[in-house]
């Protein structure tokens, strides 16, 4: 299904029945990393897997920065008269989580931060470096993207008013000390650090947060 907001049309799946919980995906992702994630929770929430601008089935060619991304899910949201969802952002999808908790503190119910990053210099240098790389080869706009932002001030995550559970792989992409300074700067917040789990593993094609965010949702 489609619906437009913020000026361009939205692809989303509509699945399951009970509390309202919204998916948003990661870079050069779609709504198909959580597939196999929202099989094992649609018999108790009403699962709306959402593609950002420039992604799936989404509208392409538009300008792609995270604030706009943001918006566009706000807008889904009020357009479609969701009341209270809870929100799961994975990647990028946390960092447009992150926004729209700070620029609408009462919009969400819960929200699930999954290797999310507050700036360019909180991913590890390596994989920054290689991002840099590979951008110069390919003119990418999503790397670009990753190079150039978010650029969130850790202090407006005090804005930040609903439950908030923080998220990352033990050998995640993301700086330990990033994922801890977003855990430290909501109100509240709580923390899990996966072991053994890299950026995606613990995300994509795979049901292994099933019980931790049924725990986090009641």
């Amino acid at each position: 299904m489609k619906i437009k907001s913020n000026g361009i049309e939205i692809y989303y799946e509509k699945r399951g029945q009970g509390k309202n919980l919204i998916f948003v995906h990661g870079n050069m992702g779609s709504h198909l990393e959580f597939d196999t994630l929202v099989s094992a929770l649609e018999h108790q929430y009403t699962c709306y897997l959402v593609d950002s601008r420039n992604h799936g089935l989404s509208t392409q060619d538009v300008p792609l920065n995270y604030l706009d991304m943001a918006e566009d899910v706000i807008g889904f949201i009020k357009e479609l008269n969701i009341e209270k969802p809870s929100l799961f952002g994975f990647s990028d999808g946390g960092i447009i989580g992150i926004l729209i908790a700070i620029k609408e503190p009462y919009l969400l119910d819960r929200l699930i931060l999954a290797g999310a990053n507050l700036t360019p210099k909180g991913v590890k240098v390596k994989f920054q470096r290689m991002t840099e790389v590979d951008y110069e080869k390919t003119k990418s706009p999503y790397l670009k993207l990753m190079i150039d932002e978010p650029n969130i001030n850790k202090e407006d995550l005090k804005k930040i008013m609903c439950p908030t559970l923080v998220l990352a792989g033990e050998n995640d992409v993301i700086k330990k000390s990033e994922t801890i300074s977003i855990y430290r700067n909501i109100l509240d917040s709580k923390i899990f650090i996966i072991p053994k789990h890299r950026h995606e593993t613990y995300i994509v094609s795979t049901d292994y947060l099933k019980n931790t965010i049924i725990d986090f949702i009641k």
